[in-house]
């Protein structure tokens, strides 16, 4: 069985323009990250887009918002979902998107404000 792909545009947010369509065997969700001609990007924002089609709609393809971003070497899974950086640090935002707030561009391991979380 052959594996169905998603028709997918990829849209760059800064400054805005279509990088092109693509066609993916799976679906990205915002924190994702997406390889394209060379080039690494952080999904942002996925949008569907319908068509109506004998009085149904029917996804006709998905929208990709997407910036430049290096993959980032530092993640940690929490309840079964990826974040970027030490989730065991205090001020880890828990966040796919973003790292923590006194240290975003990271790395953990060197951060003088490191603290071990009190909660686990």
């Amino acid at each position: 069985m052959e594996p169905d792909y998603l028709p997918t545009e990829v849209i760059l947010t800064h400054p805005r323009q279509s990088l092109g369509n693509i066609n993916l065997d799976w679906a990205p969700q915002p924190g994702n990250y997406l390889d394209l001609e060379g080039k690494t990007y952080a999904v942002l924002e996925r949008r569907h887009r319908y068509q109506l089609r004998l009085g149904r709609y029917k996804l006709h393809k998905i929208a990709l918002y997407v910036q430049s971003a290096p993959r980032p070497t530092e993640r940690s899974i929490i309840e079964g979902r990826w974040v970027l950086g030490d989730a065991d640090c205090r001020f880890n935002a828990h966040s796919e998107l973003i790292r923590c707030a006194v240290n975003p561009e990271g790395p953990c391991d060197r951060c003088r404000f490191y603290e071990k979380s009190s909660m686990q």
